[in-house]
């Protein structure tokens, strides 16, 4: 990932000295994007305090459990894998490729 500083008032890669590109639709001075830290919250699983990113992944990561805002970019969302509970279901056209 490059990495871009501040010398003599222009944004220039730290290890090149190349200035940072500027589009057009871009002011004299372009900056990088800075997000924010996400505000904190008590997990739902164990009720720990949740103060930011790095929390977040290690509580997803202790309790086997993925963000809700990535299930849509998972293969197979949406699509069951048992016969079983989809014939019981009505919902056998959404059954997977390799479902048992």
């Amino acid at each position: 990932m490059t990495v871009y500083v501040l010398r003599d008032g222009r944004m220039v890669n730290k290890t090149t000295g190349e200035p940072m590109n500027q589009g057009p639709h871009e002011g004299p001075f372009p900056c990088p994007r800075i997000v924010p830290d996400i505000a904190p919250y008590q997990s739902p699983v164990d009720g720990r305090y949740i103060g930011g990113r790095r929390d977040k992944r290690a509580d997803l990561d202790r309790h086997n459990c993925i963000d809700a805002d990535e299930l849509p970019k998972r293969e197979g969302y949406g699509r069951f894998k048992s016969k079983k509970f989809a014939a019981k279901h009505g919902v056998s056209h959404l059954l997977t490729e390799d479902a048992t």
